[in-house]
């Protein structure tokens, strides 16, 4: 509050100094500025997911509010029993699924069975059946043609516009298109992300992406759990009880050095689908090598440095869109699109053979330059956060500099005004300021004298009495009204061209949001491979082989990756099996002699091959493994009513056994264990082959258990099956060929005797 001493005057409580000044209303406390994770918290996710089946193919599309993406999945084959949708389902976890309300039997008891499963958590999803008719072809094209999407600039033509959506949505997958315009019309139906909006208000699209799930290795629940994969548990802090739940010692949890989350969540979904790709995996695993050379340990730290300065884009492009960014976003936007330009640079300076690093320096374009030079020359990030609001830097608008300068002198003005008015004021009046408040203008502020008891005796002439606030009385006088003419609302005034500034740098951001999904995309790829060579260096994991003929896998001094991090000392073991090494291992053994760590063992160093880490291994060789089964840990419920072994049978064996190729990789652990004694003395029959029945085992397993034990009952030999001992040695001979072939017969150390004992002679005597 500016003031200064008027003519001495007379009061009823004696002689004293009469005051005039000037005054603003004080501010509301700024609080200190949030640290960066604070200001990169999520809203809770939404997962909204639209499926149609037809003719044995499946049409996905998924909304994600997270990043406020569409996904879908081009039409893809599936069983009649849907097992590709279950997959889907188990690994993104929708909040509700939509479909059409006209669906043959196959979906029908999907859906059924899907509404039961009580042990999904946190709740099943909500199924939603809508019309046949909005999932029509036509409709749907003119749902996804006509939508708003930030991502498209204004300036495109309707033809343009569906050029560029055509380069983006496989308008000849026929139910994909209708997944997502019966999607969409969910989405606008239930106002997903926009509740609380004016109608108005479209729901926000930052992109469409395609998810695919060819090449994948194929892994069940059972095994995620039983490996420790994953581990949850509840989070020990009260202020994260409604985050939910913490990673606990699982395998996720030590390879997890991400910075920042979208790093941590490309890494979460690399571990929810492992691949047979080879080329995808080669190719991270080369940046994970590339980063564990020594010389390349400096630019490794650096780059991890910048990356934890990528924070949550899609978020602040969200709130952008509907127009609600905070004065934070602007400085964390800031300082990702700065980290994204050093990203390019360094990368740049790699070998540019790999295609992580290629990818980066061309894809991070000058538009990042363009969107850091606006913000940092647009933006006044102190004053932001001194005013909890977007002000801008001087220099940016003549006429808002003009308005900021008259009124930072305001206060000197308004206190000759204040004195002016004093001295037209009743003698009685000890003092007087004059004030302004926005939005209602200039105000003439008197104390409350004694005498002025009712309403009546606020009253004064030449005056308008407005308002009695803490015990001041408030008026407006003909010099306030004058300054409202002439000096007009100059708090909102300002406010309101600083707020048309931020909307017009905003959709400058917008129209360049493409490349900041692109920046969130390669940067989070590089966050994991960082994070995987950091966990490489420190425990010592070795680059994995892959051999696409090799039907097992080869591990020299394997270590389990988690028991080696709590034990004081480990034995590192190896395992061979396939070739001609036997395809079936029978591990025996005292309790507590490591049986169960060895199989999980195994399964682990499998698993991280497949995502594309090193291994805990001097040498591991992988072959071509379609999919892990487990049967380690007894699933046991009394709701079932079954016994531990039928629940083993049922849920586990009959899974592995029905599903299992050539090329999966099955780990069985003291499997029968369940089964009790139901009184002494000697059983005519098991009954083997009516429980196997029952549990769902193929009959022609079934068939060929009860010939074998027949067999044995009978004393007769056990021939194989003529079929399989046929596709056996075919499988042998074609081995033996391929590697003859790859011999160099002109190198002078090859000793063809030595390769006829240990290569030639051992698979004749198979075939033989």
């Amino acid at each position: 509050m500016a003031s200064v001493g008027a003519t001495p005057g007379r009061t009823p409580q004696g002689p004293g100094p009469r005051e005039a000044s000037a005054s603003f209303p004080s501010p509301a406390p700024v609080p200190e500025p949030r640290e960066a994770e604070e200001e990169d918290e999520e809203e809770p996710a939404e997962i909204h997911l639209c499926v149609l089946w037809s003719s044995g193919y499946l049409g996905i599309a998924y909304y994600d509010t997270s990043d406020s993406t569409i996904y879908f999945m081009p039409d893809a084959p599936d069983h009649e029993s849907l097992q590709l949708l279950q997959r889907v389902l188990d690994e993104i976890d929708p909040q509700s699924v939509v479909t059409s309300a006209k669906q043959d039997e196959n979906m029908t008891r999907f859906l059924g069975k899907l509404a039961s499963q009580e042990h999904r958590e946190p709740k099943r999803p909500e199924i939603i059946l809508l019309p046949s008719v909005d999932f029509g072809l036509e409709i749907s094209k003119q749902r996804l043609l006509s939508g708003n999407y930030s991502f498209i600039p204004d300036s495109m033509t309707a033809t343009e516009k569906i050029l560029f959506l055509s380069s983006i949505i496989p308008f000849d997958c026929l139910l994909t298109v209708r997944a997502l315009g019966g999607l969409l019309k969910f989405l606008g139906r239930r106002r997903i992300g926009v509740e609380l909006e004016d109608y108005n208000v479209s729901i926000p699209i930052l992109g469409f992406k395609k998810f695919a799930l060819t090449h994948l290795v194929s892994i069940d629940q059972d095994t995620y759990s039983v490996l420790q994969i994953f581990k949850s548990e509840p989070h020990p802090s009260v202020y994260k009880v409604a985050s939910g739940l913490k990673e606990g010692l699982s395998l996720f949890g030590i390879l997890n050095r991400c910075r920042c989350k979208w790093g941590e969540k490309l890494l979460r979904l690399w571990f929810t689908r492992p691949t047979q790709d080879l080329e995808e995996l080669n190719s991270r695993l080369d940046v994970i090598q590339f980063f564990l050379l020594p010389q390349n340990l400096d630019m490794a730290q650096m780059l991890h440095r910048l990356l934890g300065h990528i924070k949550n884009v899609p978020l602040i492009l969200k709130r952008m869109k509907l127009s609600h960014t905070k004065v934070s976003d602007w400085q964390v936007l800031y300082k990702t699109v700065y980290s994204a330009l050093g990203l390019r640079d360094a990368c740049r300076s790699l070998p540019q053979s790999i295609q992580l690093f290629r990818d980066i320096a061309q894809e991070f374009s000058d538009d990042l330059h363009h969107i850091a030079s606006l913000i940092g020359k647009v933006v006044d990030f102190e004053g932001s956060l001194a005013e909890n609001r977007f002000t801008v830097l001087p220099n940016i608008d003549p006429e808002i500099d003009e308005k900021k300068r008259r009124l930072t002198g305001l206060p000197s003005f308004l206190t000759e005004v204040a004195r002016k008015e004093l001295e037209n004021l009743d003698p009685r009046i000890p003092s007087c300021s004059v004030i302004y408040i926005p939005l209602i203008g200039f105000l003439l502020c008197i104390p409350r004298l004694p005498s002025m008891v009712e309403t009546s005796d606020f009253e004064i002439e030449g005056l308008d009495f407005m308002f009695l606030s803490e015990e001041k009385l408030h008026y407006r006088s003909a010099r306030t009204k004058e300054l409202d003419a002439l000096l007009g609302d100059l708090h909102c005034d300002i406010r309101d061209q600083e707020t048309l500034l931020m909307y017009q740098l905003q959709c400058q951001v917008l129209a360049r949001a493409a490349v900041l999904t692109q920046v969130l995309d390669l940067a989070s790829r590089l966050d994991v491979l960082l994070a995987l060579a950091s966990a490489a260096r420190d425990y010592g994991y070795s680059r994995p082989r892959y051999s696409p003929r090799l039907l097992g896998v080869r591990i020299q001094n394997g270590r389990h990756p988690l028991m080696e991090l709590c034990a004081r000392t480990f034995v590192p073991n190896s395992a061979e099996c396939g070739g001609y090494k036997g395809r079936v291992k029978v591990i025996t053994g005292p309790n507590s002699s490591g049986k169960s760590i060895y199989l999980k063992q195994v399964g682990l160093i499998t698993f991280m091959a497949l995502v594309g880490s090193f291994v805990p291994a001097e040498e591991a060789e992988i072959g071509a493994v379609d999919a892990i089964f487990t049967r380690i840990h007894s699933c046991e419920s009394i709701s079932l009513g079954l016994s531990t072994f039928m629940i083993d049978l049922n849920q586990q064996v009959a899974k592995a056994v029905n599903n299992a190729t050539e090329r999966s990789l099955v780990l069985i652990d003291e499997f029968g264990k369940g089964t009790n004694t139901v009184c002494e003395g000697v059983a005519n029959a098991s009954h083997a082959s009516h429980t196997a029945a029952q549990a769902g085992l193929p009959e022609k397993l079934v068939a060929r258990g009860k010939e074998v034990s027949d067999l044995i009952c009978s004393g007769k030999p056990i021939k194989p099956v003529k079929e399989l001992l046929k596709e056996k040695q075919m499988e042998n001979c074609q081995m033996l060929v391929d590697k003859f072939l790859k011999l160099d017969l002109e190198d002078p150390s090859l000793d063809l005797d030595i390769f006829m004992r240990q290569e030639v002679l051992p698979a004749a005597a198979t075939v033989l």
